[in-house]
């Protein structure tokens, strides 16, 4: 089997990385690289291909690279204002109080 033959992967592994590589192309990465992007992070997600043959079959995956949003995380807050984190922040501190009596 050459390098790079994707016949042992399952369609709903080849969907995923095709969906990954989109939103990689949306974000201004170039083509050859999302889908290198790509199918580096099913290989990542899945341990390589699933189908007969392949290592894992049937095994469910626990996506750990989809739960890497929060790297991303912050922008929300960031452009809040000062007063309006404060309130919130002193809005969650009479919950806990409420809650805590």
């Amino acid at each position: 089997m050459p390098r790079g033959d994707k016949s042992k992967y399952t369609a709903k592994q080849d969907r995923k990385a095709d969906h990954i590589a989109e939103g990689y192309e949306k974000r201004g990465v170039g083509s050859k690289e999302a889908e290198r992007r790509a199918w580096a992070t099913v290989n990542k997600d899945d341990g390589g291909g699933k189908n007969p043959g392949g290592s894992g079959r049937g095994k469910r995956t626990g996506r750990p690279a989809a739960h890497k949003g929060g790297k991303l995380g912050g922008r929300a807050s960031a452009s809040r204002s000062a007063a309006a984190r404060s309130a919130s922040a002193e809005k969650a501190a009479a919950t806990r109080k409420h809650r805590a009596s």
